[in-house]
């Protein structure tokens, strides 16, 4: 962590702030190492500490090694209080994306000036360990999809498909799922959204999966629709112009493109073919420590794509009272392009039983 702590103090610098107050869990985890649940961090030119409570202090001792732990009482601020009056500083960035108006005014109290600061940019490009943690994760979710499928048959409800996924992934290792596992089938898969219910699954059916594990604290996301039985002229119309969609989006990704010109090159195709009204989100974003976080693939961002960035790329067409396609894959952006991750096949898989 000492390579990252060194960073956060050039940040600090550029920006002209004595010391700055990391509370958002992913920033926390990425700065000190620390996986609890609660606990600061106060970080200053000189001084890199750590504020938690007596659950966590031992955990603390061992995961921040580049911090000195202090145990907190019952009331953190007035801790905090007494550790920014030590360090004599002035100007206290704080996290402005994550900081509520409450806590804003404890700090306000204590601080002369805070200055509000986006973090989240710092975790932008990841690093080899990084990617290797992601990569595992992706794994993971490859390994469910395919141990699923002999399971999804007419009568299976979206909550155990959904179930199946989760267990698959915990056994293997995941610590949790990336999020609430999306189920969707038949004219739910309309939903982007649309989180597992009783619904069972018929003939006919486009089922669409929503899916990812954590592992050690990184996430991995894919999208997969399959169709149970045959699909129909219309279904694997629409499939195969979700398929290019997202082929295309993927061919996109390079260094120095623009994440707004990414997302273009794969809407584009979806609006030619006359349904650009249905696909209502963002072609991607960023996954690492959060499930959603920079660069985000959206017709309004102008982040440029660099190597080591790992982003989705996830078109989706979906029709009300018809029906929803999305595939999505998790990449890692190279020098070369786009390295897919998620090994799971974008074939249209027509489930027989």
């Amino acid at each position: 962590m000492t390579n990252r702590l060194k960073r956060l103090r050039e940040y600090l610098t550029k920006i002209d702030l004595d010391c700055i107050l990391i509370a958002k869990p992913e920033n926390r985890t990425y700065f000190s190492g620390f996986t609890g649940s609660a606990g600061v961090l106060l970080v200053s030119m000189k001084d890199a500490k750590l504020l938690t409570d007596f659950r966590y202090v031992e955990q603390a001792v061992q995961q921040a090694q580049d911090f000195t732990v202090v145990r907190h009482g019952s009331e953190l601020f007035a801790d905090l209080d007494n550790e920014i009056r030590r360090l004599n500083v002035r100007k206290v960035g704080f996290e402005g994306d994550f900081t509520t108006w409450d806590i804003y005014r404890k700090l306000a109290g204590i601080a002369a000036e805070p200055v509000a600061v986006q973090l989240d940019e710092l975790r932008v490009v990841k690093d080899p360990a990084e990617i290797a943690l992601v990569k595992k994760a992706v794994q993971l979710a490859d390994n469910a999809f395919t141990h699923v499928l002999p399971y999804m048959k007419p009568g299976v409800s979206e909550f155990d498909i959904a179930l199946e996924l989760e267990f698959n992934m915990r056994q293997n290792g995941a610590e949790k799922t990336a999020f609430d596992i999306i189920t969707a089938s038949g004219k739910r898969s309309a939903l982007p959204h649309g989180r597992a219910s009783e619904k069972t699954i018929e003939v006919g059916d486009l089922v669409t999966m929503d899916f990812g594990a954590v592992y050690k604290g990184y996430h991995s996301d894919i999208t997969r629709t399959v169709v149970i039985g045959q699909a129909s002229t219309r279904q694997r119309e629409m499939y195969n112009l979700v398929l290019l969609a997202q082929l295309s989006g993927l061919n996109a990704v390079k260094p120095g493109e623009t994440a707004r010109n990414v997302d273009a090159v794969a809407r584009e195709i979806i609006v030619q073919a006359g349904y650009g009204d249905y696909f209502g989100h963002g072609l991607g974003h960023g996954v690492g420590l959060a499930i959603h976080e920079e660069p985000r693939l959206s017709p309004t961002s102008q982040m440029i794509l660099a190597p080591g960035m790992v982003i989705t790329v996830e078109p989706g067409v979906y029709l009300p009272d018809w029906g929803g396609i999305r595939i999505e894959d998790t990449v890692v952006v190279t020098t070369a392009g786009a390295q897919v991750l998620s090994a799971s096949t974008k074939e249209l898989i027509e489930l027989d039983w």
